[in-house]
């Protein structure tokens, strides 16, 4: 092949950018395939949260409930933030407490209906403690609130 023979060939340069345009697409989606895939690895450490709380279910007087923060396998999980905030029951302010060695925290509700609301909720969630490998992303149990006497005894 003659040097003049490159400079004179004009089918050279026609696909060129095309093929680096295919290239460049095609390395583009399988580093976002990568990508996808190494992020879904660091998130299978991750254990969900849940809390129990006990009573569960309340009136609309004031009342002290123990929430214990759980692993899945059952394990009480320390130094763990709960935070109880209204639902369909309205709080006056969102209510904190941290859970102690024992995994149990106290939370102070006063929660309120509205007229004509036989029932509602207080929403229950927990900020995992700092540096662990727990997460609070699907909903947990909440606190129900009744009308009237919540446990179905009457005075008198």
């Amino acid at each position: 092949m003659q040097p003049d023979a490159l400079v004179a060939d004009e089918r050279a340069i026609e696909g060129l950018p095309i093929r680096l345009v295919i290239a460049l697409v095609v390395g583009v989606a399988s580093l976002g395939v990568m990508m996808n895939t190494l992020a879904g690895i660091q998130t299978l450490g991750v254990t969900e949260l849940d809390v129990q709380p006990e009573p569960e279910v309340v009136g609309e007087n004031a009342t002290d409930v123990t929430v214990t923060v759980v692993s899945p396998g059952g394990d009480q999980i320390a130094d763990a933030t709960v935070v109880a905030k209204s639902g369909t029951a309205r709080l006056d302010s969102v209510v904190t407490a941290k859970t102690d060695a024992n995994g149990t925290a106290t939370l102070s509700l006063a929660p309120s209906l509205g007229p004509n609301q036989e029932e509602g909720t207080v929403s229950l969630s927990v900020k995992p403690p700092a540096g662990s490998q727990y997460a609070d992303d699907r909903e947990n149990t909440n606190v129900l609130v009744v009308a009237g006497n919540p446990t179905g005894n009457t005075t008198g």
